[in-house]
């Protein structure tokens, strides 16, 4: 007898439907074909020592399993649950009328229970435009994939309770979850405020700007000043995630397994933290059957770089196309992934090795070719398409010791949602959302400067020697700093403030 069943393989962040086609006839082998890797493989002992826990047996005559497409490899043990099911209904020990309406994925124990699996959201969207009546999928990502509407979820615990349900018996029901309400009641919640920060007012306004443009940011300071406090806090100020936003960034999470069982939908912005030894294929994506690094899990949200020049240097390389195009290509010799990776990038820095460059109480003992050394470990590139420089100082004692008495992150993300509004209405129809992203023919319409400006970028560019792309991103950072104003226009001032966040382009910074 002939069953197929459904399943699902993920490839990048997009699933594609696997049929599982089982049959059964006569002499004693099983066969599992379609390119399945070891997991899939090793499915045989997991499914015949579920079957015996549950009083169902494995067939005692010849087993072929076909997985279709052929040409895709099939990965990891979420297919154990479809293939029991195909067994079975194959061998006529359960009814198989259901059967072809549903997807079902989860990895199966010896004990029949079932175990979470990755990727269930971009299985579950997938499963609903290909018109399939439900997905039964693990307890634990049951509220994950009750995200997508028009689709029955059952969220399962063990092999009998999917045999049940086939066969009309028992009463699983369906898992609901009020996506929007959900949503919208959580959206704005933040766990670290601004309003914890003591001094440091011109570092908050370089954030804000930051945000209200979507700016990449480097601070430098000495240890001690607040710069990775103050990194932490970004999403806090950041406009919330909109529903779009938020079913994008929770399908990368779900693809590498990040969603918990009582999460349905991520509701705040991403903020990603990776550890200076990182290595350049976990922060771009990749490996030998490729997942999403560092920078697409920072998708919509932060990507901080503590303690910057202390990663490897191929390391840091590797973030400057992904900062330009919004978007991670892994390519391998029979197919071609894409992440998307549009983060903002944050870094903190040290000014030297010893950390007292241009502190106002201790000496630094570092000569001026160690400290040039240093810096120099960051490249010119990489520089160039950071907007904003912001250097740090120690907060005085007496600013330590007073009542905390800062703007909120509340009242700070008001002013930058406002600036954001404010670029939505002027990138209306395009793929832009923010002055970062602004091409150079988008800059020279939407930023008009007078003579006054022109002679201030002038002195500025001859005296610091600013590169082309630097002078582009003063100009994106005085537009922001113009929308944040509510100006129309980009005034003198807001080039000039705008200037002033590029102090590692000076020559003569490290001496």
């Amino acid at each position: 007898m002939l069953v197929k069943t459904y399943g699902s393989a993920v490839f990048g962040i997009e699933a594609t439907t696997i049929t599982i086609e089982v049959s059964i006839s006569q002499g004693f082998a099983f066969f599992l074909v379609g390119l399945p890797d070891s997991a899939v493989k090793e499915s045989q002992q997991r499914i015949e020592s579920a079957l015996r826990s549950n009083n169902h047996k494995m067939p005692g005559r010849k087993v072929v399993i076909n997985m279709a497409p052929a040409d895709i490899r099939k990965e990891g043990s979420a297919y154990d649950l479809p293939l029991a099911i195909g067994i079975l209904a194959a061998d006529e020990q359960l009814n198989d009328q259901k059967i072809g309406d549903y997807i079902i994925m989860g990895e199966l124990s010896l004990d029949g229970s079932i175990l979470p699996i990755k990727g269930t959201l971009p299985i579950a969207i997938q499963a609903r435009k290909e018109g399939f009546k439900g997905f039964i999928v693990p307890a634990e990502n049951a509220r994950e994939a009750a995200v997508v509407n028009n689709l029955d979820v059952y969220g399962v615990s063990d092999i009998k309770q999917v045999i049940d349900f086939f066969e009309g018996r028992g009463n699983l029901k369906p898992t609901e979850v009020d996506t929007r309400a959900e949503f919208y009641n959580a959206v704005a919640d933040t766990e670290l405020d601004f309003a914890d920060v003591k001094g440091q007012e011109k570092v908050k306004r370089a954030l804000e700007i930051a945000a209200a443009g979507a700016h990449n940011a480097i601070m430098v300071g000495p240890p001690g000043a607040g710069k990775t406090m103050m990194a932490k806090r970004l999403p806090g100020i950041l406009p919330p995630l909109t529903l779009q936003e938020a079913l994008e960034t929770t399908k990368i999470h779900s693809v590498v397994g990040k969603i918990d069982r009582n999460t349905s939908l991520m509701t705040s912005r991403p903020f990603r933290s990776p550890h200076h030894t990182i290595s350049d294929v976990a922060l771009v994506g990749g490996g030998a059957f490729p997942q999403p690094g560092e920078i697409s899990l920072a998708h919509n949200g932060v990507l901080f770089l503590d303690e910057l020049p202390e990663f490897q240097r191929t390391v840091l390389e590797v973030l400057r196309q992904p900062i330009e195009d919004r978007r991670i290509t892994i390519s391998r010799a029979k197919f071609t992934v894409d992440y998307p990776a549009n983060f903002m990038l944050v870094s903190s820095m040290n000014p030297c090795p010893c950390g007292y460059f241009n502190h106002p109480t201790k000496d630094c003992v570092c000569s001026v070719p160690v400290r040039q050394r240093y810096l120099n470990k960051i490249s010119g590139p990489l520089l160039d398409r950071i907007d904003i420089h912001s250097e740090i100082t120690p907060v005085p004692f007496e600013d330590l010791s007073k009542q905390p008495t800062a703007e909120t992150s509340a009242d700070i993300r008001k002013r930058v949602i406002k600036a954001r509004e404010i670029q939505q209405k002027r990138f209306e129809g395009t793929d832009i959302y923010a002055n970062a992203q602004m091409s150079s023919r988008l800059l020279r319409r939407h930023v008009e400067i007078d003579e006054g400006g022109k002679q201030i970028l002038k002195t500025a560019t001859d005296r610091l020697g600013f590169s082309a792309r630097a002078y582009d991103r003063i100009l994106k950072v005085s537009r922001t700093i113009a929308d944040l104003e509510g100006s129309e226009k980009v005034q003198t001032h807001h080039l000039a403030e705008a200037i002033n966040y590029r102090t590692l382009d000076r020559e003569n910074w490290a001496g």
